[in-house]
């Protein structure tokens, strides 16, 4: 099985010019994607089997991912 990883540039290809823009006008935004960037890189590793991990460790970082995700969403919609 091919495991991607889930950056806010691969997750959402279409809105990158904005992502790029909003990172640059918004810091909350840039703080919060770079995290949002940094916690699927984490666990991508875990997927991976580059890290150990629990089975209740890698599902509390995925909803900590998807509610960062569904943040950062709500950002680029209200940026367009």
């Amino acid at each position: 099985m091919t495991i991607k990883e889930h950056t806010i540039l691969n997750d959402f290809p279409e809105m990158s010019e904005r992502i790029h823009e909003t990172r640059r006008n918004d810091g909350h935004f840039a703080r919060l994607s770079e995290r949002y960037d940094e916690l699927e890189h984490s666990i991508y590793l875990m997927e991976s089997g580059t890290e150990t991990f629990t089975d209740e460790h890698l599902e509390e970082l995925k909803k900590k991912r998807l509610k960062m995700k569904d943040e950062l969403f709500s950002i680029l919609r209200k940026a367009a």
